[in-house]
């Protein structure tokens, strides 16, 4: 192949046809553009004005001048024929110099992004007039090649989709698994059971009595406040078997007490060295505290700090999205003075107790993601409240403590082999994404010849999970 470097100058005419000029814009729909989407119909049109819209049909090319260097571009490959925004920049190619669809690859490519942003002018605002796209360079081959090089590109982007629908279904996988491993954790199916006592330590009843009676002490030491009495469990209530030295308990069975903060009055900026803040609920987000999601409430100390949270702490979120509510985080790390607010509700377990169990038993298993979205009430569809009543009466699958202990152990070392997995996965989607962008560009600067444009391949394949 011959190769040439030209400016699209050389290769498009602007095609800047009005409707009124060419028998009106009576029976015409109306487009946009869309940076993924391409040319689509639009409702968002001054339809008063449709005469003075431009005309786009087959082969044109159309964006908007300030939005054109995020990738908003769009080519009318078919027999579509209607009208677009008379601000629009829409050009075509000459005959016989360049193939639409090459053109249209190359300025969707990194590449032609990166010639579009520089040629781009402007200070606050940068727009591409088509006098800037004259300016952008490309090399290609004569007009009667073009052909097999668009279908050679044709051919690796197949390749290279195919492969990056694999690698989305790997990562679906892994998801999935780590569900899976999760609902095992809390029915008991994770490690082996052991049945000898002496092993296992006592049985989770004795557990909760300790729990009961410990209570009780602190309650007539007023120490604590009295609950309210929860509900026994029903048998229909029950969703699935635990081995038979678990038991089926409720979230407040198992805490001493529950807490909420208070509706501090702060402002809407993050907290600095030395202030108090209070957190959003967007600090308590699936298995992570976000301490950095906060608001200044004091530049001093407060006179009231028993709020404040502390390494250790168990978190809920009260009221959050529909996917987010009634989550839960252990606080594993804090640098911030930060308190508690309403929207959050702490709780605070005995020493016979793993924090991490219960984490893990109230974020993950089926039955507790269905117990939340289902006690959730709300205005808007997208954000939901719960009450800490709510919270307390969660079921919770009770093994005795040493087997907590085994299931928190092994389900950190099998989320860190799906944390491994989904690493090695993003990597080949990172280097596939980047290696069919490196063809691209060599293709469209006459390097395709030297690296055999259809030997070159996309990516090394991931793990398999079955």
């Amino acid at each position: 192949m011959i190769w040439r470097q030209v400016k699209l100058g050389e290769l498009v005419d602007n095609f800047s046809v009005r409707a009124k000029d060419v028998g009106g814009a009576e029976g015409l729909d109306f487009f946009g553009v869309s940076n993924e989407d391409g040319i689509i119909k639009t409702k968002y049109a001054a339809e008063d004005k449709a005469e003075d819209y431009k005309i786009i049909e087959k082969g044109c090319f159309a964006y908007n001048p300030y939005r054109v260097n995020v990738g908003s571009i769009g080519l009318v490959s078919d027999e579509t024929r209607g009208l677009i925004s008379p601000a629009y920049v829409v050009f075509k190619p000459k005959p016989k110099s360049i193939i639409p669809e090459l053109l249209f690859k190359f300025l969707k490519s990194d590449e032609g992004l990166r010639q579009i942003i520089f040629y781009a002018r402007g200070t606050v605002r940068q727009a591409l007039r088509f006098e800037d796209l004259c300016n952008i360079e490309i090399s290609i081959p004569e007009y009667k090649d073009q052909s097999s090089l668009y279908l050679k590109l044709i051919n690796l982007q197949e390749k290279s989709n195919l492969l990056g629908a694999e690698l989305q279904n790997q990562i679906t996988l892994v998801k999935k698994l780590r569900q899976h491993l999760l609902q095992d954790a809390v029915q008991g199916k994770l490690v082996p059971q052991n049945k000898s006592r002496k092993l296992s330590g006592e049985p989770a009843s004795e557990l909760l009595k300790k729990i009961k009676a410990e209570k009780a002490k602190l309650i007539a030491e007023k120490k604590l406040k009295k609950e309210k009495e929860l509900p026994p469990i029903k048998p229909e209530e029950i969703p699935f078997e635990i081995p038979e030295n678990w038991v089926w308990c409720r979230l407040g069975d198992l805490s001493l007490y529950s807490e909420a903060g208070s509706s501090f009055k702060c402002e809407e900026v993050p907290v600095l060295k030395g202030e108090w803040g209070v957190i959003k609920v967007s600090a308590v987000s699936w298995d992570v505290f976000l301490e950095d999601k906060n608001k200044v409430y004091s530049k001093i100390q407060p006179d009231d700090i028993s709020a404040k949270i502390n390494v250790g702490d168990f978190l809920i979120s009260r009221a959050n999205t529909s996917e987010l509510v009634g989550k839960s985080v252990v606080v594993k790390g804090i640098s911030k003075n930060l308190l508690l607010s309403d929207k959050t509700i702490r709780f605070k377990f005995s020493d016979s107790i793993s924090t991490d169990y219960v984490h893990l038993s109230n974020n993950f298993p089926k039955h507790a993601r269905e117990y939340y979205a289902l006690m959730g009430t709300g205005s808007s569809p997208s954000m939901k409240n719960i009450t800490r009543e709510h919270m307390r009466n969660l079921l919770i699958p009770l093994p005795p403590l040493a087997e907590q202990t085994r299931i928190v152990q092994k389900l950190d070392e099998l989320m860190k082999y799906c944390d491994d997995l989904e690493t090695s996965i993003k990597e080949s989607q990172s280097t596939n994404e980047k290696l069919l962008q490196q063809v691209l560009r060599e293709a469209l600067r006459g390097d395709s010849e030297k690296n055999e444009l259809s030997e070159i391949g996309i990516a090394a394949e991931p793990k398999v999970i079955e």
